[in-house]
């Protein structure tokens, strides 16, 4: 592995958040009290004395940052006040914008004159679509609120997919170039079976974030759960249901997400889709609300120290959801132009969080974390499955 010294990493990573490294005088107290740290992985005080030394290429090959979930133990004990979990939080952005093989990614982190202007702009072609779309529609209806009668759900549906095409294949191609890095020459060496054998791990460790539960502070899990669940149930309910395969297997528009609000044809309270939004409803609000008050407090370790993104993340978020439940109000009251409306709104909001948050900026934690997790287990079985066979074990090297 190479042992290049860049003395202008750290100020490098001041971009992307780094605050206090240098007051380090690397004594241990933060992996000592990490319920997630071991002999094998002693973080964070290994990666905050590479990133002292300037050892950029081992932080690249370095799985630690991702191990970490930031719950403000080590910061907290740090008795020279060095914030190692924000040193972390720190190279995991540097990370995300070096798996971003187009560049995006770390202009987000890095600029956040670049990132308002990204999330305007992207906002402003949706509004501006969406209104041109909407004038243009055959028959709208104005006697009481009919979604699709303007757009139609089916078409909605096709743009979802179409961009979730391309989100996929963004996220995709930048996790490819995660698990290359963090793998290096094991990348060719482990056999697939290993793999195959781990996928539950894989899956149980994306959909209960369990490792986080092993921190002291178990609130903050709560949260970070709440919020993941939340947003991904959302995200199902609009790529399955809006007019996707399950409306289509299951014949009826009572299981259309995206529908016509026509009197007398509610939803009823005890319905599956709306018992699944008011669930994700809930938890999005109790999520977000909870960080946003703990960042402008700055009652505890992770939100004492806030870059942009965070508050972009948030904020995003946390609109996508209140507008949500707006244009269902106004629906539901009748409003037909206030619905119309907020649900252009709505879309100017939720499409930038999309479009900005899945591939390059905080939603794409969600699937580094747990991948990187999921290598490691892997490569343990193999190493293992060597040293017991008396072979000698591989020692990583960074891919070309």
């Amino acid at each position: 592995m190479s042992n290049k010294v860049d003395p202008n990493f750290i100020r490098e990573l001041k971009h992307f958040g780094l605050k206090d490294a240098n007051k380090c005088y690397n004594c241990g107290t933060c992996t000592a009290v990490c319920n997630l740290a071991t002999a094998e992985t002693p973080f964070p005080r290994k990666l905050v004395r590479y990133v002292q030394l300037g050892q950029k290429d081992k932080i690249k090959n370095s799985p630690e940052p991702w191990l970490c979930y930031y719950c403000g133990d080590c910061s907290t004990r740090c008795p020279r006040g060095a914030d190692p979990g924000e040193t972390m939080m720190a190279l995991r952005r540097y990370l995300t914008s070096l798996y971003d093989w187009t560049g995006f990614a770390r202009k987000f982190y890095t600029s956040e004159k670049f990132e308002i202007l990204a999330v305007s702009a992207v906002g402003a072609f949706v509004g501006l679509g969406m209104i041109i779309w909407g004038f243009f529609a055959p028959n709208p209806n104005w006697k009481y609120p009919a979604l699709n009668s303007i757009w139609p759900a089916q078409q909605v549906e096709i743009a979802d997919l179409v961009m979730a095409a391309i989100l996929s294949f963004l996220l995709l191609s930048n996790l490819y170039r995660c698990v290359r890095t963090v793998l290096g020459d094991y990348w060719s060496k482990i056999p697939l079976r290993l793999y195959k054998d781990e996928i539950k791990f894989l899956l149980t460790n994306f959909l209960t974030q369990k490792e986080l539960g092993k921190c002291t502070d178990r609130k903050q899990w709560l949260v970070h759960l709440s919020i993941m669940t939340g947003y991904s149930t959302i995200f199902l309910m609009v790529v399955l249901f809006i007019a996707g395969p399950v409306p289509m297997l299951i014949h009826a528009d009572w299981w259309h997400f995206q529908r016509d609000y026509i009197p007398g044809h509610e939803y009823s309270l005890l319905h599956p889709i709306r018992l699944l939004g008011y669930y994700a409803t809930f938890a999005i609000m109790y999520g977000t609300t909870y960080a946003i008050i703990g960042r402008l407090r700055k009652s505890k370790a992770p939100y004492k120290n806030t870059h942009p993104t965070d508050w972009t993340f948030l904020i995003l978020l946390q609109l996508t959801t209140m507008t949500g439940i707006f244009v269902h109000f106004a629906a539901l009251l009748g409003w037909v132009l206030a619905t119309y409306a907020i649900y252009v709104i709505h879309m100017m909001v939720a499409i930038p969080m999309l479009v900005l948050e899945v591939p390059f900026a905080k939603w794409a934690h969600l699937a580094y974390r747990p991948v990187v997790l999921f290598l490691m287990k892997v490569k343990s079985r193999y190493a293992a499955e060597y040293e017991s066979a008396g072979q000698p074990v591989l020692e990583a090297k960074p891919a070309v």
